[in-house]
């Protein structure tokens, strides 16, 4: 049976008077469904919202019984709305009571209808509700109707969004503002309580319904032909996008702009009667919607692609550029982003953040580096992120747990509320502890030092009392600079790093680029295993001209104090050697020009390359200290990318196997008498520290935030006794298992806080 005369068109024009009228929201919803029906020519037309406790509830309805209007409630996988709510696609059946989902309510009488279509109530690919038309006759609906029904399904989904229908059915919120909850990967320690700032805030389209459809059609056909071009000239010059998206991203994004099928259905969603933007917004919804339900992590990440390319051409039809919303920010704000680079981060006011909540980024990028050197509870791998909250929004961030939550209800926010006092008031309790000095109950010796990367972390070390700074990254100053800095930037940076330190020491490492820290004016190599590739002193020694302008910053900047240098990545001695001989020849070099060189230089070695610990003894003897790397050392020990999920977690760096390569580091500095640092991750965490503690390490740098907790657990610790429990359980690990529940149950026994 064809669709009314007039098609989407004619009904767009009459839901917008409809959507103008000066009646309630009941009354408006009741009058819409009759001009769907009669447009489509169906006897029934029911419209189901998604509710914060996830059922479907019965809204609006012509054709069905209306006094189950909000007394209907379905499960969310119940029936054929369920299965549409689900898969987030229009289904049509000409006979319905066939279909295995088949299932109705009495209450509805809809068991005399036959034919049925029903389209989701999309917003930004997640489900809202759904739209059905029936009729009792067992009859196919054209393209044109499904058409319809999706282009209406997207002015309904407004309406939801905008909580006009919340009022009809109390104690209920739609799904697009119902609480949600999710878990991700821990970036930075802290809970914040705060408001979403979206960090590239998405277009809102507020104008859905087309005057002139022929005029939006060129308004479509223009912009497409301004980003078409955009890509292109950006693709020749072969710069970086924002924050350095490399050539091969440029060109994915490139092939999306010139897919015919996205352009076809773009041009039919305007042909129908919406307005470009409009059309662009709900194409791209449903191809969130579509993409966000497969499992193949490839199509997972092409939507990306589409994200950025949507939000090129809604930018260039609103007349919108792109921005951060900065100035809008409010006193508690939490960010909210696809992915950022510490240069963004930077550029927000500290004072005014809580919380950063990521799409992507993992404990190790640069981005949570940075957000842990500020104080910031940081959360990643959130999935869907930006799409999950609007901008004002209520959030949570728990750092510690990995999680977020938007929207959370009163109980909820209240506990996290409590929580969060509690956190200050263990701050307190370590910060009372600052003074104190670091021995062991048997009176070892522990040194706590600071990791470091920008001038804003050295401000923790007087709030800490830690003993210096054990590693300062100097590639952080590399990544947030728009260009490379030069000699005298470089000079500047570590003569204020020395001057805020004072008589401290401080361990500078070299730049370590390559692999994941990607500067944003270099080119990225294609590399088919970035981690293993050409980075960090390799980059140094095959470019030594990058390496001498920051050796001569150091030695410059250090004139009369001394001075430690360590070089990241080395795998082999002969590395270390050639590193010390350029150093010796900049040495040289200065001192015949009659520059003052530091009162004594030390030189030493990031211990993370595995090839190490079969030169453990030759590497201990030419180097003046070791520093163990071991976020690197871990991966590469066990073939484990850090960073893919699947895998990050599969080995515990408290396991026999990664013990073992420790106490190697250990026992062989210890007989040369070359001192040795724990400066990874896992020199942070109290339990992990405490096991380290029991190898014979006795040096440690961490995060501020580390400090506190760490030094607890070292006031409540004997050394020897922990090494005996460490040899007892070494000896029993001979099937890789961990030794964590062990150590735990130890501490736990003793009331050691870990």
């Amino acid at each position: 049976m064809p669709a009314a005369p007039g098609g989407p068109r004619l009904l767009l024009r009459r839901l917008r008077e409809a959507m103008a009228e000066p009646v309630s929201a009941q009354a408006r919803l009741d009058r819409i469904v009759v001009l769907i029906a009669a447009n489509v020519i169906a006897e029934v037309c029911s419209v189901y919202v998604l509710r914060d406790d996830n059922t479907l509830e019965l809204f609006a309805t012509e054709g069905l019984n209306r006094d189950a209007v909000h007394i209907t409630r379905l499960r969310a996988d119940e029936g054929l709305v369920g299965l549409i709510a689900n898969q987030a696609e229009p289904l049509s059946l000409s006979d319905a009571q066939s279909h295995p989902n088949f299932s109705y309510r009495p209450e509805t009488g809809e068991e005399i209808y036959h034919a049925f279509l029903g389209v989701p109530l999309l917003r930004a690919g997640n489900t809202l509700g759904v739209l059905v038309v029936q009729n009792k006759t067992y009859r196919v609906y054209s393209d044109e109707e499904i058409e319809a029904l999706q282009t209406t399904a997207m002015v309904l989904s407004e309406m939801i969004a905008s909580g006009e229908l919340q009022a009809l059915a109390p104690g209920a919120g739609s799904a697009a503002r119902r609480p949600v909850s999710q878990r991700g990967v821990p970036l930075a320690d802290g809970i914040g309580l705060g408001h979403v700032v979206l960090h590239e805030p998405r277009i809102i389209v507020k104008r859905l319904i087309a005057e002139s459809v022929e005029l939006e059609v060129e308004r479509l056909e223009a912009a497409i032909e301004d980003v078409r071009s955009a890509i292109d000239e950006l693709v020749e010059r072969g710069d970086g996008i924002g924050s350095g998206e490399s050539r091969e991203v440029l060109e994915t994004v490139r092939m999306f702009a010139h897919d015919k099928g996205w352009l076809r259905r773009m041009r039919e969603a305007v042909q129908s009667g919406l307005t470009a933007e409009a059309a662009v917004e709900r194409v791209q919804s449903d191809n969130r919607a579509r993409m966000l339900r497969q499992s193949d992590p490839y199509l997972r990440d092409r939507l990306h692609d589409l994200d950025d390319l949507a939000n090129r051409l809604l930018r260039r039809l609103v007349g919108q550029e792109a921005g951060n919303g900065i100035a809008a920010m409010p006193d508690n704000a939490i960010l909210v982003a696809r992915s950022m680079g510490p240069a963004a981060l930077l550029d927000y006011e500290r004072a005014n953040l809580r919380g950063v909540v990521l799409e992507e980024g993992g404990p190790t990028s640069h981005i949570a580096i940075v957000a842990r050197a500020l104080g910031i509870p940081a959360v990643g791998e959130i999935a869907n992120a930006t799409a999950l909250c609007d901008s004002g929004d209520a959030i949570i961030v728990d750092g510690a747990a990995g999680e977020i939550q938007v929207r959370p209800t009163p109980e909820i926010e209240s506990a996290y509320a409590e929580q969060a006092r509690l956190r200050a008031r263990r701050q307190e309790q370590y910060r009372a502890l600052r003074d104190v000095p670091a021995l062991t109950r048997d009176k070892v010796k522990i040194g706590l030092n600071l990791n470091a990367g920008l001038l804003i972390d050295l401000s923790h070390l007087g709030e800490t009392g830690a003993e210096g700074i054990g590693l300062f990254r100097t590639e952080l100053q590399f990544m947030v600079a728009q260009r490379m800095p030069s000699a005298a930037e470089q000079q500047q940076l570590y003569e204020a790093v020395f001057a805020a330190t004072g008589d401290l020491p401080v361990t500078i490492r070299t730049l370590d680029i390559g692999g994941d820290k990607i500067l944003p004016y270099m080119p990225a190599l294609e590399e088919e295993n970035p981690a293993l590739g050409w980075r960090a002193i390799r980059i140094g020694l095959d470019r030594p001209a990058l390496l001498r302008v920051q050796l001569r910053a150091l030695l410059k900047a250090a004139a009369g104090r001394p001075l430690k240098i360590m070089f990241p990545m080395v795998a082999t001695v002969e590395e270390f050697t050639r590193a010390r001989g350029i150093v010796e020849r900049e040495k040289a070099h200065l001192r015949r020009h009659g520059y003052v060189l530091p009162s004594d230089c030390k030189l030493g070695v990031m211990v993370e390359v595995p090839s190490l610990l079969f030169q453990i003894d030759e590497i201990a003897r030419e180097a003046d200290f070791l520093s163990v790397g071991s976020n690197d050392l871990m991966q590469f020990l066990f073939a484990v990318d850090r960073d893919n999920r699947r895998v990050a977690d599969r080995f515990d760096p408290l396991c026999g196997a990664a013990l073992r390569a420790f106490r190697v580091i250990a026992d062989r500095a210890e007989v040369v008498g070359c001192p040795v640092t724990v400066c990874g991750e896992i020199g942070g965490r109290p339990l992990e520290t405490m096991a380290l503690i029991g190898l014979g390490f006795r040096n440690f740098s961490m995060s501020p935030a580390a400090i506190g907790p760490v030094k607890a657990m070292v006031l409540s610790i004997e050394a020897d006794e922990v090494r005996a429990l460490i040899d007892t359980e070494l000896a029993k690990a001979t099937d890789g298992a961990s030794l964590r529940p062990a150590l735990a149950s130890f501490a736990k026994a003793r009331g050691i806080p870990v």
